[in-house]
Protein backbone atom coordinates (compact mmCIF):
# COMPACT_ATOMS: atom_id res chain seq x y z
CA UNK A 1 0.00 0.00 0.00
CA UNK A 2 1.27 3.76 -0.85
CA UNK A 3 2.06 6.03 1.75
CA UNK A 4 -0.11 8.78 2.06
CA UNK A 5 1.43 12.64 2.29
CA UNK A 6 2.15 13.77 5.33
CA UNK A 7 -0.59 16.50 4.99
CA UNK A 8 -3.24 14.61 3.71
CA UNK A 9 -4.55 13.68 7.17
CA UNK A 10 -4.71 17.16 8.25
CA UNK A 11 -7.17 18.23 5.44
CA UNK A 12 -9.79 16.57 6.50
CA UNK A 13 -10.29 17.93 10.47
CA UNK A 14 -9.82 21.53 8.34
CA UNK A 15 -13.40 20.84 6.46
CA UNK A 16 -14.95 19.93 9.59
CA UNK A 17 -13.80 22.61 11.45
CA UNK A 18 -15.35 25.08 8.81
CA UNK A 19 -18.25 23.50 8.37
CA UNK A 20 -19.45 23.25 12.34
CA UNK A 21 -18.44 27.40 12.14
CA UNK A 22 -20.81 27.48 9.26
CA UNK A 23 -23.36 25.64 11.03
CA UNK A 24 -22.85 27.56 14.54
CA UNK A 25 -23.38 30.97 12.41
CA UNK A 26 -26.27 29.51 11.03
CA UNK A 27 -28.28 28.50 14.44
CA UNK A 28 -27.18 32.19 16.06
CA UNK A 29 -28.97 33.86 13.42
CA UNK A 30 -32.10 31.63 13.49
CA UNK A 31 -32.35 31.94 17.18
CA UNK A 32 -32.00 35.60 16.79
CA UNK A 33 -34.90 35.83 13.99
CA UNK A 34 -37.07 33.10 16.27
CA UNK A 35 -36.40 35.76 19.37
CA UNK A 36 -37.13 39.05 17.20
CA UNK A 37 -40.14 37.35 15.55
CA UNK A 38 -41.43 36.41 19.34
CA UNK A 39 -40.86 39.63 20.18
CA UNK A 40 -42.59 41.12 17.12
CA UNK A 41 -45.56 38.94 17.84
CA UNK A 42 -45.95 39.99 21.63
CA UNK A 43 -48.80 41.77 22.47
CA UNK A 44 -48.57 45.30 23.77
CA UNK A 45 -50.44 45.58 27.15
CA UNK A 46 -50.65 48.37 29.81
CA UNK A 47 -50.03 47.79 33.40
CA UNK A 48 -51.19 49.44 36.58
CA UNK A 49 -51.39 48.43 39.99
CA UNK A 50 -54.60 47.97 42.12
CA UNK A 51 -55.59 50.93 43.45
CA UNK A 52 -57.14 51.49 47.53
CA UNK A 53 -60.62 53.01 48.15
CA UNK A 54 -62.58 53.87 50.61
CA UNK A 55 -66.11 52.48 49.31
CA UNK A 56 -69.79 51.64 51.03
CA UNK A 57 -70.74 48.37 51.66
CA UNK A 58 -73.96 47.21 49.60
CA UNK A 59 -76.79 45.33 49.85
CA UNK A 60 -78.40 44.13 46.42
CA UNK A 61 -81.96 44.66 46.07
CA UNK A 62 -84.59 44.84 44.33
CA UNK A 63 -88.16 45.57 43.51
CA UNK A 64 -90.73 47.69 42.05
CA UNK A 65 -91.36 51.50 41.57
CA UNK A 66 -95.02 52.36 42.74
CA UNK A 67 -96.65 55.42 44.15
CA UNK A 68 -95.77 56.85 47.49
CA UNK A 69 -99.31 57.05 48.21
CA UNK A 70 -102.17 56.21 45.55
CA UNK A 71 -105.98 59.15 46.37
CA UNK A 72 -108.83 57.67 44.99
CA UNK A 73 -111.91 60.53 44.09
CA UNK A 74 -114.73 58.66 44.30
CA UNK A 75 -118.22 60.09 43.67
CA UNK A 76 -120.30 61.45 47.44
CA UNK A 77 -123.60 61.26 46.10
CA UNK A 78 -125.51 59.23 43.77
CA UNK A 79 -128.51 59.34 40.54
CA UNK A 80 -126.72 62.11 39.10
CA UNK A 81 -125.27 62.83 35.44
CA UNK A 82 -121.65 63.41 34.90
CA UNK A 83 -121.87 66.26 32.60
CA UNK A 84 -118.49 67.90 32.04
CA UNK A 85 -115.16 66.12 32.35
CA UNK A 86 -112.17 68.40 32.25
CA UNK A 87 -108.66 66.19 33.11
CA UNK A 88 -107.40 62.95 31.11
CA UNK A 89 -104.80 60.56 32.71
CA UNK A 90 -101.56 62.43 32.84
CA UNK A 91 -103.05 65.24 33.74
CA UNK A 92 -101.04 67.15 36.45
CA UNK A 93 -103.24 68.72 39.02
CA UNK A 94 -103.47 71.12 42.21
CA UNK A 95 -105.51 70.66 45.01
CA UNK A 96 -109.41 72.05 45.20
CA UNK A 97 -109.02 72.05 41.44
CA UNK A 98 -112.35 71.06 39.43
CA UNK A 99 -112.17 67.51 37.83
CA UNK A 100 -115.36 66.97 36.76
CA UNK A 101 -118.83 68.02 37.50
CA UNK A 102 -122.19 66.21 38.14
CA UNK A 103 -125.74 67.44 37.03
CA UNK A 104 -127.24 70.13 39.15
CA UNK A 105 -130.37 70.67 38.47
CA UNK A 106 -132.36 68.00 40.98
CA UNK A 107 -130.55 69.49 43.39
CA UNK A 108 -130.87 73.18 43.01
CA UNK A 109 -134.77 72.40 43.04
CA UNK A 110 -134.57 70.01 46.44
CA UNK A 111 -132.10 73.44 47.38
CA UNK A 112 -134.78 75.88 46.91
CA UNK A 113 -137.79 73.85 48.35
CA UNK A 114 -135.67 74.02 51.32
CA UNK A 115 -134.98 77.11 51.50
CA UNK A 116 -138.24 77.83 51.43
CA UNK A 117 -139.16 75.42 54.05
CA UNK A 118 -136.68 76.95 56.47
CA UNK A 119 -138.59 81.03 55.97
CA UNK A 120 -141.79 78.81 56.93
CA UNK A 121 -140.00 77.83 59.52
CA UNK A 122 -138.71 80.92 61.02
CA UNK A 123 -142.26 82.52 60.60
CA UNK A 124 -143.87 79.77 62.31
CA UNK A 125 -140.87 80.95 65.05
CA UNK A 126 -141.55 84.15 65.29
CA UNK A 127 -145.13 83.74 66.01
CA UNK A 128 -145.31 80.97 68.53
CA UNK A 129 -142.55 83.59 70.58
CA UNK A 130 -144.87 86.54 69.79
CA UNK A 131 -147.48 84.46 71.73
CA UNK A 132 -145.17 82.82 74.55
CA UNK A 133 -143.96 86.81 74.94
CA UNK A 134 -147.84 87.55 75.35
CA UNK A 135 -148.14 84.70 77.90
CA UNK A 136 -145.60 85.69 79.86
CA UNK A 137 -146.72 88.99 80.52
CA UNK A 138 -150.25 87.57 80.80
CA UNK A 139 -149.14 84.93 83.28
CA UNK A 140 -149.91 87.08 86.58
CA UNK A 141 -152.95 89.00 85.34
CA UNK A 142 -155.01 85.40 85.03
CA UNK A 143 -156.49 86.56 81.99
CA UNK A 144 -154.96 83.50 80.29
CA UNK A 145 -155.64 80.00 81.89
CA UNK A 146 -152.46 77.63 83.28
CA UNK A 147 -153.32 75.46 80.23
CA UNK A 148 -153.31 78.21 77.48
CA UNK A 149 -149.69 79.78 78.94
CA UNK A 150 -147.73 76.61 78.81
CA UNK A 151 -149.05 75.23 75.37
CA UNK A 152 -147.86 79.15 73.83
CA UNK A 153 -144.63 78.41 75.50
CA UNK A 154 -144.44 74.68 74.48
CA UNK A 155 -145.04 75.94 69.94
CA UNK A 156 -142.56 78.02 70.39
CA UNK A 157 -139.99 75.54 71.76
CA UNK A 158 -141.38 73.28 69.13
CA UNK A 159 -140.78 76.16 66.42
CA UNK A 160 -137.38 76.90 67.55
CA UNK A 161 -136.67 73.19 67.11
CA UNK A 162 -138.16 73.10 63.83
CA UNK A 163 -136.32 75.91 62.52
CA UNK A 164 -132.92 74.43 63.58
CA UNK A 165 -133.92 71.01 61.62
CA UNK A 166 -134.95 72.82 58.76
CA UNK A 167 -131.52 74.91 58.54
CA UNK A 168 -129.82 71.73 59.21
CA UNK A 169 -131.72 70.39 56.09
CA UNK A 170 -130.68 73.62 54.10
CA UNK A 171 -127.23 72.96 54.95
CA UNK A 172 -127.41 69.06 53.96
CA UNK A 173 -128.97 70.60 50.73
CA UNK A 174 -126.11 72.64 50.12
CA UNK A 175 -123.32 69.70 50.75
CA UNK A 176 -125.20 68.11 48.02
CA UNK A 177 -124.53 70.76 45.49
CA UNK A 178 -120.79 71.04 46.48
CA UNK A 179 -120.60 67.36 45.68
CA UNK A 180 -121.53 67.97 42.20
CA UNK A 181 -117.91 69.49 41.97
CA UNK A 182 -115.25 66.69 41.90
CA UNK A 183 -111.84 68.14 42.79
CA UNK A 184 -108.50 67.10 43.60
CA UNK A 185 -107.71 66.35 47.11
CA UNK A 186 -104.17 67.04 46.84
CA UNK A 187 -101.39 68.11 44.22
CA UNK A 188 -100.37 64.97 41.99
CA UNK A 189 -100.23 63.22 38.67
CA UNK A 190 -103.61 61.33 37.58
CA UNK A 191 -103.01 58.01 36.46
CA UNK A 192 -106.23 56.54 36.36
CA UNK A 193 -109.95 57.81 35.35
CA UNK A 194 -112.87 55.79 35.44
CA UNK A 195 -115.49 58.81 34.69
CA UNK A 196 -117.03 59.15 31.12
CA UNK A 197 -119.33 61.60 29.91
CA UNK A 198 -123.40 60.91 30.59
CA UNK A 199 -122.61 58.19 32.89
CA UNK A 200 -125.05 57.80 36.02
CA UNK A 201 -122.98 57.63 39.25
CA UNK A 202 -123.54 56.15 42.72
CA UNK A 203 -121.96 56.83 46.28
CA UNK A 204 -118.39 55.58 46.27
CA UNK A 205 -118.08 55.33 42.26
CA UNK A 206 -114.42 55.39 41.48
CA UNK A 207 -113.81 58.28 38.78
CA UNK A 208 -110.60 59.51 38.92
CA UNK A 209 -106.92 57.87 40.71
CA UNK A 210 -104.10 59.74 41.29
CA UNK A 211 -100.33 59.88 42.66
CA UNK A 212 -99.81 62.34 45.53
CA UNK A 213 -97.71 64.68 45.12
CA UNK A 214 -96.69 62.61 41.90
CA UNK A 215 -93.59 61.06 44.75
CA UNK A 216 -93.05 57.77 43.25
CA UNK A 217 -90.98 55.27 46.01
CA UNK A 218 -89.08 52.23 45.40
CA UNK A 219 -90.39 48.84 47.21
CA UNK A 220 -87.17 46.59 47.41
CA UNK A 221 -87.40 43.52 48.24
CA UNK A 222 -84.27 42.44 50.55
CA UNK A 223 -83.04 39.13 52.19
CA UNK A 224 -84.06 39.27 55.80
CA UNK A 225 -80.33 38.18 57.04
CA UNK A 226 -79.45 41.76 56.49
CA UNK A 227 -82.20 43.71 58.32
CA UNK A 228 -80.36 43.95 61.64
CA UNK A 229 -78.03 46.62 59.72
CA UNK A 230 -80.59 48.47 57.34
CA UNK A 231 -82.07 51.33 59.04
CA UNK A 232 -84.24 54.50 58.12
CA UNK A 233 -82.14 57.01 56.37
CA UNK A 234 -79.36 54.82 55.04
CA UNK A 235 -78.30 56.15 50.88
CA UNK A 236 -79.26 53.98 47.89
CA UNK A 237 -78.45 53.91 44.65
CA UNK A 238 -81.04 53.22 42.20
CA UNK A 239 -80.57 52.04 38.24
CA UNK A 240 -83.26 53.91 37.14
CA UNK A 241 -85.63 52.62 33.75
CA UNK A 242 -83.12 54.85 31.48
CA UNK A 243 -80.03 54.07 32.72
CA UNK A 244 -79.11 57.20 35.28
CA UNK A 245 -78.58 55.95 38.55
CA UNK A 246 -81.36 57.30 41.02
CA UNK A 247 -80.09 58.63 44.93
CA UNK A 248 -82.48 57.88 47.47
CA UNK A 249 -82.76 57.32 51.31
CA UNK A 250 -84.76 54.25 52.80
CA UNK A 251 -87.66 55.74 54.50
CA UNK A 252 -88.79 52.48 55.89
CA UNK A 253 -88.19 48.81 56.91
CA UNK A 254 -91.19 47.11 56.39
CA UNK A 255 -92.23 45.00 59.83
CA UNK A 256 -92.50 41.46 58.29
CA UNK A 257 -90.95 39.20 56.64
CA UNK A 258 -92.29 36.73 53.88
CA UNK A 259 -92.31 33.10 54.79
CA UNK A 260 -92.39 32.22 51.29
CA UNK A 261 -88.98 34.42 50.43
CA UNK A 262 -87.80 35.14 53.77
CA UNK A 263 -87.72 38.75 52.30
CA UNK A 264 -88.58 41.71 53.33
CA UNK A 265 -89.62 45.08 51.74
CA UNK A 266 -87.29 47.93 52.16
CA UNK A 267 -89.60 51.47 50.91
CA UNK A 268 -87.22 53.82 49.66
CA UNK A 269 -87.85 57.78 48.71
CA UNK A 270 -87.13 59.17 45.70
CA UNK A 271 -86.03 62.94 45.08
CA UNK A 272 -89.11 64.84 44.18
CA UNK A 273 -87.24 65.19 40.77
CA UNK A 274 -87.13 62.19 40.25
CA UNK A 275 -90.33 60.99 38.52
CA UNK A 276 -89.95 57.68 36.37
CA UNK A 277 -92.50 55.53 35.24
CA UNK A 278 -94.44 53.43 38.61
CA UNK A 279 -95.37 49.81 37.71
CA UNK A 280 -91.18 48.92 36.69
CA UNK A 281 -89.17 46.45 37.69
CA UNK A 282 -85.60 47.80 38.72
CA UNK A 283 -82.19 47.00 41.06
CA UNK A 284 -80.25 49.16 43.33
CA UNK A 285 -78.16 48.58 46.25
CA UNK A 286 -78.46 50.19 49.70
CA UNK A 287 -75.73 51.39 51.33
CA UNK A 288 -74.54 50.43 54.74
CA UNK A 289 -71.01 51.65 55.69
CA UNK A 290 -67.72 52.47 54.36
CA UNK A 291 -65.21 50.18 53.81
CA UNK A 292 -61.21 49.96 52.55
CA UNK A 293 -61.76 48.58 49.08
CA UNK A 294 -58.44 46.99 46.90
CA UNK A 295 -59.89 47.59 43.18
CA UNK A 296 -59.19 47.29 39.53
CA UNK A 297 -60.21 48.56 36.38
CA UNK A 298 -62.93 46.34 35.40
CA UNK A 299 -61.44 45.98 31.86
CA UNK A 300 -58.76 43.82 34.09
CA UNK A 301 -60.95 40.73 34.44
CA UNK A 302 -61.32 37.94 32.02
CA UNK A 303 -63.72 35.35 32.59
CA UNK A 304 -63.54 32.08 31.30
CA UNK A 305 -65.49 28.95 32.79
CA UNK A 306 -67.74 31.14 34.72
CA UNK A 307 -64.18 31.84 36.68
CA UNK A 308 -62.67 35.05 37.21
CA UNK A 309 -58.58 36.19 36.32
CA UNK A 310 -56.51 38.87 35.89
CA UNK A 311 -52.83 38.80 34.38
CA UNK A 312 -50.27 40.18 36.68
CA UNK A 313 -46.60 41.12 35.03
CA UNK A 314 -43.73 39.73 35.94
CA UNK A 315 -40.00 41.18 35.35
CA UNK A 316 -38.93 38.83 33.03
CA UNK A 317 -42.09 40.64 30.69
CA UNK A 318 -44.18 37.59 30.61
CA UNK A 319 -47.58 37.24 32.38
CA UNK A 320 -49.33 34.85 34.87
CA UNK A 321 -52.85 34.29 35.02
CA UNK A 322 -53.99 34.82 38.73
CA UNK A 323 -57.43 33.49 39.49
CA UNK A 324 -59.11 36.34 41.92
CA UNK A 325 -62.63 36.98 44.00
CA UNK A 326 -64.20 39.73 42.85
CA UNK A 327 -66.50 41.70 45.09
CA UNK A 328 -68.31 45.38 44.89
CA UNK A 329 -68.03 47.34 41.46
CA UNK A 330 -68.49 51.27 41.20
CA UNK A 331 -67.42 53.77 38.61
CA UNK A 332 -65.72 51.00 36.05
CA UNK A 333 -63.89 49.26 39.06
CA UNK A 334 -64.27 46.07 40.49
CA UNK A 335 -62.90 45.06 44.19
CA UNK A 336 -60.53 42.30 44.59
CA UNK A 337 -61.52 39.96 47.43
CA UNK A 338 -58.43 37.39 47.33
CA UNK A 339 -55.38 36.75 44.46
CA UNK A 340 -53.49 39.77 44.20
CA UNK A 341 -52.12 42.35 46.79
CA UNK A 342 -51.59 45.98 46.25
CA UNK A 343 -47.90 45.07 44.46
CA UNK A 344 -49.01 43.34 41.86
CA UNK A 345 -48.40 44.80 38.29
CA UNK A 346 -51.91 44.09 36.32
CA UNK A 347 -52.85 44.71 32.65
CA UNK A 348 -55.37 46.84 31.98
CA UNK A 349 -57.36 45.14 29.04
CA UNK A 350 -56.47 42.87 26.08
CA UNK A 351 -56.55 40.22 28.31
CA UNK A 352 -59.07 37.81 26.74
CA UNK A 353 -56.06 37.47 24.48
CA UNK A 354 -53.29 36.19 26.50
CA UNK A 355 -52.16 32.90 27.69
CA UNK A 356 -50.53 32.24 31.06
CA UNK A 357 -46.82 33.00 30.38
CA UNK A 358 -47.23 35.19 27.64
CA UNK A 359 -44.36 37.17 26.43
CA UNK A 360 -45.69 40.98 26.41
CA UNK A 361 -44.73 44.48 25.75
CA UNK A 362 -45.20 47.15 27.77
CA UNK A 363 -46.52 50.11 26.76
CA UNK A 364 -43.63 53.07 27.98
CA UNK A 365 -41.23 51.04 28.21
CA UNK A 366 -38.26 50.63 26.21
Amino acid sequence: MPDLPRNASLKKPSITFATALVAAALLFHSSNAAAEQAAAAALTVSLTTPSQRDWPETVPASGWLKPWQEAIIASETSGLRITDVLVDVGSVVTKGQTLARLSQESVLADLRKQEAAVVTAKANLTKAKANADRARQLSSSGALSDEKITEYFADEQTATASLASEEAALDSEKIKLGQTTITAVDDGLITSRSANLGAVVSTGTELFRMVRQQRVEWQAEVSARYLPRISEGLSVAINGPDGHAIEGKVRLVGPSVSTDTSRTIVYVALPADARPRTGLYVTGNIELQTTPALTVPETAIVFRDGISYVFAAGEDNRVRRVRVETGRRNDGEVEIISGIDASSKVVTSGGAFLSDNDLVKIAGKN
